[in-house]
């Protein structure tokens, strides 16, 4: 049977999910190993990824019990699920290449002031204290504070924010389009018939 038949649909749509959850575990096990090595001291940051991962685990899992079992319900929903995070991820992934630099510079500086252990992992992974001033009556955790010979954040922060920016825009774009085909797929899939059911029980 050719690639446009029920079969090939089918392989194409588990692939797809199975691709999903091996994200969402890679997401998962990214917070883990950053919690636990102390690179991130945030929890919202880790709950933020976790909460993402173990999400797109669940639409996956859906996608991918709902495909193996041509069952219409959960396709019909994983349908709309993976439209709805189309949406909202090509809008993010298109603001973070459309960002200027003043506007990174605000939320930058938004962000930091907003949580404290953001403001210790900054400065212990880039060596830097403050945000635009270095203030040596202040507490900091990075190498150079007791020599001091620190410069602010802001300038290193930024080079950085902006090569995560354009690389995280560039990948949440890649993976929209693997979302809509995702969604073309379940469409497509859901109105084939199986060539092995009984052809009156077809919905």
């Amino acid at each position: 049977m050719g690639c446009v038949g029920f079969t090939c649909s089918k392989h194409c749509l588990c692939a797809l999910n199975i691709l999903y959850v091996m994200v969402s575990l890679l997401l998962v096990g990214i917070a883990a190993w950053g919690k636990w090595l102390g690179l991130v001291s945030s929890f919202q940051v880790v709950g933020g990824l976790i909460g993402v991962g173990v999400f797109l685990f669940f639409v996956a899992l859906a996608g991918l019990i709902g495909a193996m079992k041509h069952h219409q319900v959960l396709l019909f929903f994983y349908m709309i699920i993976l439209f709805m995070v189309f949406v909202v991820q090509v809008s993010v992934s298109s603001a973070c290449l459309a960002i200027n630099r003043d506007q990174q510079e605000h939320l930058l500086e938004v962000g930091w002031n907003n949580s404290q252990s953001t403001q210790r992992d900054v400065e212990k992974s880039l060596n830097c204290c403050g945000f635009r001033t270095v203030d040596y009556n202040t507490s900091c955790t990075a190498t150079c504070f007791p020599n001091h010979s620190c410069q602010p954040c802001a300038d290193k922060i930024q080079v950085h924010a902006g090569e995560i920016l354009q690389i995280g825009g560039s990948i949440g774009l890649f993976f929209s389009f693997t979302e809509i085909l995702g969604v073309w797929l379940t469409y497509r899939y859901r109105n084939q018939k199986d060539p092995r059911a009984n052809p009156s029980a077809f919905l």
